[in-house]
C-alpha cells in the first residue's frame, strides 16, 4: 500500500502535538540514516569512473598515440576446417556412439568433445577409443586412451592416441602401438598408417613378428595388402634356427622370403654363416639364392664363394657358378670352377668349368687341372677324381693324363690313359701309373705295362729304361733309384769324370734292372746274371739305335707353370723320332758331339 507525503502528513497531524513533535524527530532521523547506506549502482558507477580515469591518464602519457582497442581473434580449430565435400574421392567420418558429447565455441571452435566408449566409422574401418576430439568440418578427430581400428575384420591397430585425417586416410598412432595383421604383429612406440595405401611405417624402433621370424629395426615400412616390409638401420631377423643382421632388409611376412639388399649376414647357431649384399633367402625351406661374390662359411672349415650362390640349408648342401672358390682350411685344399658343388654331409664336392685344384697342405703346392674335379669322403677317407684333360703341376713333379683318382685310404693316386710324368730331366710313362704317397709326399711310383723312363741328355742322346714294370723311388723330392721289372731294356750314356763327356752308348737286355741316381745323374745300373749288353760308339751309331721301340718325348705339351694347366693340345702322338725323319738339329746336334763340339740345345 503507497501514501502520498500529503495524506501522511494529514494523518500525523491528527495527533497531539507533543506526540506529533517526537514522531517527527525520529522520522527525520531514520529517513536520513535509510538514505545514507543505499546508493544503487554507485558501486558500478565508481568502478567504470575510476576506471575511465586511469585510461585517460594512461591516454594523457605524452608521446603515446592514440588507439582503439581490437577485438580478440577467434581461436584456430585444432585440426585445419577443410570441406570434405569438395574433393569427390573423399569420404565422411560418421560418429556412432558417445555417451556424452559437449561444444564449446569459443574455446574449440567446431569441435566435438566425445566421451564413454566413444566410436567412429570410416569406409570399411571402425574406431574406438575411451574420449575424442572430433572435427566434423576437417573430417578429422583426436582419440584417446584404449584406442583401436578396425579394418575389414582382419586388420587391427591399438594404442594410446589416434590422430586420423580423414580426407588423407592418415592415421597417427603414439604410445603402445600394435598393428594385427592375420598372423603378423608389429609394435612400436609412433606408427603412421596410410589406409589409402595400407601403408605403416614407424621410425623410433619396432618389431614385426610372425610365427616364424621376429625382425627388429630403427626405421620399418609394412605394407598390409601385399605383406611387404621394408626395414632399415640396425636390422635383426631371428629365427628359431639362425640370425640374420643387416643395415637394410625387404621381407614378406606370408611367403616368409627375405630380399638382401644390403651387407647381410646370417649366422646359424654357430655352425654357418653367410655373408651377402644381394639375394634372397626362403626362410620357411632355408633355400637362398645370392649374388655379388656371396661367401658360405662351415664350420668343418669349408668356405663357398661365388658370383652366384645357391645355397640350402636344410639339406646342407650348396652350389655355385662363375668364378667359384671352395676353401678347406682343415685339409689345407682350394677348389676352383665355373661351377662347384658340395654336400656339407656327405662332404661331397665337384667342380666343372676351368676346375682346378690346389693342394697347399705341404711345403709345395699342388695344381690339378681336368674337365670335372670331384672330392668325396667315404665313412673315414677323402678321395679325389678328375676326369678327362687332366694336367697337375708342383715344382718337383708335373704330369698328364686322362683320368686321375686319389684314394685317401692307401694315399695312392691312380693315373690313368696315356698317363705321363716329369720330373727334374725325367720323364716317366705307360698304361697305367700309381704314385705313392706318405705324409702328402711322394715316396714311390708305380708305372705298369709300356712302362719306359726317359732322362734327358741333350736333344739327341737319351738315358732309357723300359719294361713291363717300372717302380721309381723318391727321397726328398728326388729320384734315388728305379727298378724295372720284366724285359728290361736300358740304353745309357756313360760320362767320362774327367770332361763330362760321354763314352759310348750302352745298350742292355735283362729280365731285371735296377738303376741308381745321383744328384740328379744316373750313378750305375745293376743287371740280373742273364743279360747282354753291348758297348756302342758314338761315331758307330746309326739313328735307329738312339732309342727303345717305346721311346716317345714330348717335353712341349709338359706344364711348366700353374698358368700352363690350361692349355689344350691335340690328341698326344708318341712318335719315335727313330721312325719319323730327324730334325735339322737333331742332325747338327748329332754332327757336333761326333766333332766333339757343344751340343745345341733342342728340345
Amino acid at each position: 500500500m503507497r501514501l502520498s507525503y500529503k495524506k501522511l502528513f494529514q494523518k500525523i497531524s491528527s495527533i497531539n502535538k507533543p506526540r506529533y513533535i517526537l514522531f517527527v524527530s525520529v522520522l527525520g532521523l531514520f529517513i536520513s540514516f535509510t538514505f545514507a547506506q543505499i546508493r544503487p549502482k554507485q558501486l558500478r558507477k565508481e568502478v567504470l569512473e575510476s576506471r575511465s580515469d586511469k585510461v585517460k591518464q594512461a591516454n594523457n602519457i605524452p608521446g603515446r598515440s592514440k588507439r582503439k582497442p581490437k577485438p580478440l581473434p577467434t581461436p584456430k580449430p585444432l585440426a585445419p576446417i577443410l570441406n570434405p565435400l569438395a574433393n569427390k574421392n573423399v569420404t565422411l567420418i560418421y560418429l556412432e556412439n558417445s555417451e556424452a558429447i559437449s561444444f564449446n565455441q569459443q574455446i574449440n571452435p567446431d569441435v566435438q568433445i566425445l566421451k564413454g566408449n566413444v566410436r567412429f566409422r570410416h569406409d570399411n574401418a571402425v574406431m574406438y577409443c575411451d574420449s575424442a576430439y572430433f572435427y566434423e568440418k576437417a573430417n578429422s578427430l583426436d582419440a584417446y586412451g584404449h584406442v583401436k581400428i578396425v579394418q575389414a575384420d582382419t586388420l587391427f591397430v591399438f594404442g594410446d592416441f589416434l590422430f586420423y585425417d580423414g580426407n588423407t586416410k592418415l592415421a597417427r598412432l603414439r604410445k603402445n602401438v600394435k598393428m594385427i595383421n592375420h598372423k603378423t604383429t608389429l609394435t612400436t612406440d609412433s606408427l603412421n598408417f596410410d589406409r589409402m595405401t595400407n601403408l605403416a611405417y614407424y621410425y623410433t624402433g619396432g618389431k614385426i613378428a610372425d610365427p616364424e621370424n621376429t625382425l627388429t629395426s630403427v626405421w620399418g615400412q609394412y605394407n598390409t595388402s601385399t605383406n611387404d616390409a621394408l626395414f632399415r638401420n640396425n636390422v635383426i631377423m631371428v629365427n628359431k634356427n639362425f640370425t640374420m643382421t643387416s643395415d637394410s632388409l625387404l621381407y614378406n611376412t606370408k611367403t616368409k622370403i627375405a630380399n638382401i639388399v644390403s651387407p647381410t649376414k646370417i649366422v646359424y647357431q654357430g655352425e654357418t654363416v653367410i655373408n651377402s649384399s644381394r639375394g634372397w633367402y626362403n626362410t620357411l625351406n632355408e633355400r637362398s639364392m645370392m649374388f655379388d661374390r656371396s661367401t658360405v662359411n662351415h664350420k668343418d672349415g669349408k668356405m663357398m664363394v661365388g658370383d652366384t650362390v645357391f645355397y640350402d640349408k636344410k639339406n646342407n648342401f650348396g652350389e655355385a657358378f662363375t668364378n667359384v672358390i671352395l676353401t678347406d682350411t682343415v685339409n689345407k685344399s682350394t677348389l676352383y670352377g665355373d661351377y662347384v658343388y658340395y654336400d656339407e654331409k656327405s662332404k661331397n664336392g665337384l667342380a666343372t668349368d676351368s676346375a682346378l685344384l690346389v693342394d697347399w697342405s705341404s711345403k709345395d703346392t699342388m695344381y690339378i687341372h681336368a674337365d670335372t674335379l670331384s672330392r668325396f669322403r667315404d665313412s673315414i677317407y677323402d678321395h679325389v677324381k678328375a676326369y678327362y684333360h687332366v694336367r697337375f703341376f708342383r715344382n718337383d713333379l708335373q704330369g698328364i693324363c686322362d683320368s686321375m683318382f686319389y684314394n685317401g685310404k692307401d694315399s695312392v693316386i691312380y693315373l690313368h690313359y696315356d698317363p705321363i710324368l716329369w720330373s727334374d730331366n725325367n720323364q716317366l710313362s705307360g698304361d697305367l701309373i700309381k704314385i705313392f704317397t706318405k705324409n702328402k709326399k711322394v715316396n714311390k711310383v708305380d708305372i705298369q705295362d709300356n712302362a719306359i723312363t726317359i732322362q734327358y741328355n741333350d736333344s739327341v742322346y737319351y738315358n732309357q729304361l723300359s719294361g713291363k714294370e717300372i717302380i721309381a723311388h723318391v727321397d726328398s723330392n728326388q729320384l734315388k733309384k728305379i727298378d724295372v721289372n720284366g724285359n728290361a731294356e736300358t740304353i745309357f750314356y756313360p760320362v767320362d769324370d774327367a770332361d763330362s763327356s760321354f763314352i759310348g752308348m750302352n745298350k742292355t737286355k735283362s729280365s731285371y734292372v735296377v738303376m741308381y741316381l745321383k744328384n740328379k745323374k744316373i750313378d750305375r745300373v745293376v743287371l740280373t746274371s742273364a743279360s747282354e749288353g753291348v758297348m756302342h760308339p758314338l761315331d758307330k751309331l746309326k739313328d735307329d739305335q738312339l732309342y727303345l721301340k717305346n721311346f716317345f718325348w714330348i717335353e712341349n705339351v709338359r706344364p711348366r707353370s700353374k698358368a700352363d694347366l690350361f692349355l689344350i693340345f691335340p690328341k698326344i702322338e708318341k712318335k719315335n723320332p727313330a721312325l719319323s725323319p730327324p730334325k735339322e738339329g737333331d742332325i747338327k746336334n748329332k754332327e757336333n758331339k761326333e766333332k766333339g763340339l757343344k751340343p745345341l740345345n733342342v728340345r
